[in-house]
């Protein structure tokens, strides 16, 4: 029969514990050695007994006056109980009794860090890193980075990622976290030759080619990070981190075909996420295949119906394609959400002015001057509805609201120029449109959009041809 391993443990911490209560009680026939002792410990610390445990250590050091790992175990415990200061007077023991346990000297920054002394914490760690090696270098090493970020010194968080990738190259955590810091710190130029070197000497480490991949990325050296993350897939077809980077570099080098195929392999590979439907759709967008683009906007917000920024998309592509009651829909459902969002409301207003119905555009567009009184957009688009739709005087009104709020730009020079000569004062007319010249000659084409059949009337045509003999247009 097979033995259960388990079971057998079981029984021995049972006798254990036995023991240690015959300790206890001062029955004098019953010994310990300090392993069984450190077992016990961690039985008791395991099962949240902290008493227990604590008094277990210190029936164990009375035992081992000497035992620098049972010294170790009661600070680790006098830690846990924020006992802080206890702790690094025994660790300081400790010590002395054997300065190569490398627990001792993690211990202490920890207690160190609850101090709020990092300088100790950090001066601490450095002395210790030249006397270990290996293993416990790199450990020592990881706990100084964790203080480093502990106290956002985060060049040299870096600074510690690189030095153990140096000694160990392979090293899975420390390529892990040193492609965020890198991004993080903007050390590209630094992390390409650190991983151009672990290449060198290791060509099959996928995290060296996608971490590579990554600060070209960071650097906008685009095509650069597609042939690094290419390498990374080639050693690992299923890493899906890869094929959403290289989407990403593709979309900024607008190949969105190519990133629409990756970002496919990355729907086949992990579960399913909103942002890589959208980023799909964003491609198909840009294709101005409006249709798929909204079959992907709207597979997002199934996973993430909370999301007004999908809706807007959806109603986007429906716009692009004139089916402007739909784009209404969608654009309801994303103010449901986010009700004064300036974006939303200026496209529902350019909507709702296209399909007729003056009154409500003007609500939306009134909405965008509210929440953005200082930017153009909704100034532009309250005053244009205005014009096109006969309300001159309204017009004018708002055009002095806006020269008084958001400053006296050249556009509202043009659009007043417009309004006047829509009310048949085209003397002042003419007045405001040299004005508005005179500033911002190339904003005319906003003036004539406005009105185009402007352009029959001599006196205007003669004003802008004399600026484009004078200046470029």
């Amino acid at each position: 029969m097979k033995e259960n391993p388990y079971r057998h443990d079981k029984h021995e911490i049972r006798e254990l514990l036995k023991q240690f209560e015959n300790l206890r009680s001062g029955q004098s026939h019953t010994y310990l050695d300090e392993e069984s002792f450190e077992r016990i410990i961690d039985h008791f610390d395991d099962k949240d007994e902290m008493p227990r445990a604590l008094e277990a250590a210190e029936l164990g050091i009375q035992q081992y006056p000497y035992s620098a790992s049972l010294m170790v175990k009661k600070a680790d415990l006098l830690i846990a109980a924020r006992k802080y200061s206890d702790a690094l007077q025994l660790l300081e023991q400790a010590e002395i009794l054997d300065s190569t346990d490398i627990d001792i000297y993690i211990l202490k920054t920890d207690a160190y860090l609850a101090l709020d002394q990092q300088e100790k914490a950090v001066a601490l760690l450095e002395e210790a890193i030249q006397q270990f090696e290996d293993e416990e270098r790199i450990n020592l090493l990881f706990e100084l980075a964790d203080v480093y970020d502990d106290y956002e010194e985060f060049d040299k968080v870096f600074d510690c990622l690189k030095h153990i990738l140096e000694n160990e190259p392979n090293n899975e955590e420390a390529l892990y976290k040193i492609c965020f810091w890198t991004d993080f710190s903007g050390r590209n130029e630094e992390s390409i030759r650190l991983h151009q070197n672990i290449i060198n000497e290791y060509p099959y480490n996928e995290l060296a080619w996608f971490n590579l991949g990554a600060a070209y990325q960071g650097l906008k050296l685009y095509e650069k990070s597609v042939d690094a993350y290419k390498y990374a897939i080639v050693i690992n077809e299923k890493f899906d981190y890869a094929y959403r980077n290289m989407a990403d570099a593709y979309i900024r080098l607008r190949k969105y075909r190519d990133a629409i195929e990756a970002l496919e392999r990355v729907i086949e590979l992990a579960r399913p996420e909103d942002v890589i439907y959208e980023a799909i759709g964003h491609c198909y967008d840009r294709l101005k295949n409006y249709a798929q683009a909204r079959f992907y906007y709207k597979k997002a917000s199934h996973l993430n119906p909370e999301d007004s920024k999908l809706y807007y998309k959806i109603a986007c592509t429906y716009i692009n394609e004139s089916t402007l009651p739909k784009a209404v829909q969608y654009l309801e459902s994303a103010m449901r959400i986010h009700k004064m969002q300036p974006e939303y409301n200026l496209a529902m207003g350019e909507c709702l002015m296209e399909i007729g119905n003056i009154k409500d555009a003007v609500v939306y567009f009134s909405n965008v001057v509210k929440a953005k009184p200082r930017s153009l957009g909704g100034w532009e688009a309250l005053i244009r509805c205005l014009y096109k739709n006969n309300f001159a005087d309204e017009a004018m009104q708002q055009i002095m609201i806006a020269q008084e709020i958001a400053g006296d730009k050249p556009l509202f020079l043009f659009y007043k120029s417009a309004v006047l000569f829509a009310k048949g004062k085209s003397k002042e007319a003419l007045l405001q449109l040299e004005k508005a010249m005179e500033r911002a000659p190339k904003t005319l084409k906003k003036f004539i959009e406005l009105n185009p059949t402007i352009l029959q009337n001599q006196q205007v045509v003669d004003l802008i041809a004399r600026y484009k003999r004078n200046k470029s247009i």
